[in-house]
C-alpha cells in the first residue's frame, strides 16, 4: 500500500471519528491478511444440522384406528392399582381386517398389545374384483347386531365402528346398518367382523359362447329316444 493511499485512509478516519490501528482502518487491516472482512453486520452462522443420522422409518404393514381407550382401576391391598384398556381395528386395505384389545400400565404398551391382539384375531374377507362384498351379511355380537349389504356405485355409507372396520378392510359400495340400540364400538365392530366372515367366495362368471359354438348346437340334431 502507498503512503498517499495510507494518508487518505488516516485523513477519512479522522473525519468519521474511525479508530486507528497500526495508522490503518480496520478493514484495511483485513484486506492486507487477505481475509474478508465481516464488518458489523447482524448476520449470524446458521447452525447447518449435518445429515444423516436416522433414516425413513418402514410403513407398517396394517394400518391401525383406535376406537377406544379408557383407564381401569384394580383393587389390591393397600390401594388401588390404574392401567390402560385399548381397543383398535387393523387392517391392511386389501381384505384383511381384526379387533384387538389390549392392557397395560402404560398406554403405548397398551396400543402394542392391541395390534398383536388384532393380528391374532384377524380374517380374509372374500371379495370381488370391484372390492365391494357379492351378497348380504348380517350378524350379531353379544348386545350389536349388523346387516352389510352390497351397494353398486354408492360408496361407503356405515357409521360408527362399523365404518372404520370396512374402510381397513379395503371394502368399497357397501352399506351397513347397525340394527341393535347398543352404543358400544368394540361390540359394533367385531359384529361387524362376524358378518365379514360369512361372507362366501363370489361365484365365477361363465364365459358367453362364441358365435360359431352357437350355430353349431343350434345345428346339431336332437336325438330322439325310441
Amino acid at each position: 500500500m502507498d503512503q498517499e493511499e495510507k494518508k487518505i485512509i488516516n485523513e477519512v478516519a479522522d473525519t468519521n471519528g474511525l479508530e486507528i490501528k497500526g495508522g490503518l482502518k480496520v478493514a484495511e487491516i483485513a484486506k492486507e491478511e487477505k481475509k474478508p472482512f465481516q464488518g458489523f453486520s447482524r448476520d449470524r452462522a446458521k447452525n447447518v444440522r449435518k445429515m444423516g443420522g436416522r433414516g425413513e422409518r418402514a410403513k407398517p404393514e396394517f394400518d391401525q384406528k383406535m376406537i377406544n381407550i379408557r383407564r381401569v382401576a384394580r383393587v389390591v391391598s393397600g390401594g388401588r392399582r390404574f392401567s390402560f384398556s385399548v381397543a383398535l381395528i387393523a387392517g391392511n386395505r386389501k381384505g384383511s381386517v381384526g379387533v384387538g384389545i389390549g392392557k397395560a400400565g402404560d398406554t403405548a404398551l397398551a396400543i402394542d398389545k392391541a395390534v398383536r391382539n388384532a393380528k391374532k384375531n384377524m380374517i380374509n374377507v372374500n371379495l370381488t374384483k370391484s372390492m365391494s362384498i357379492p351378497h348380504e351379511v348380517d350378524a350379531k355380537y353379544s348386545s350389536a347386531r349388523i346387516i352389510i349389504r352390497p351397494a353398486p356405485l354408492r360408496g361407503t355409507i356405515a357409521g360408527s365402528a362399523a365404518r372404520n372396520v370396512i374402510e381397513l378392510a379395503g371394502i368399497k359400495d357397501v352399506s351397513a346398518k347397525i340394527m341393535s340400540v347398543s352404543k358400544n364400538k368394540l361390540n359394533i365392530a367385531r359384529a361387524a367382523v362376524a358378518a365379514l366372515k360369512k361372507v362366501s367366495k363370489p361365484k365365477a362368471q361363465k364365459a358367453p359362447l362364441s358365435s360359431e359354438a352357437m350355430k353349431v348346437s343350434k345345428e346339431s340334431p336332437v336325438e330322439k329316444s325310441e
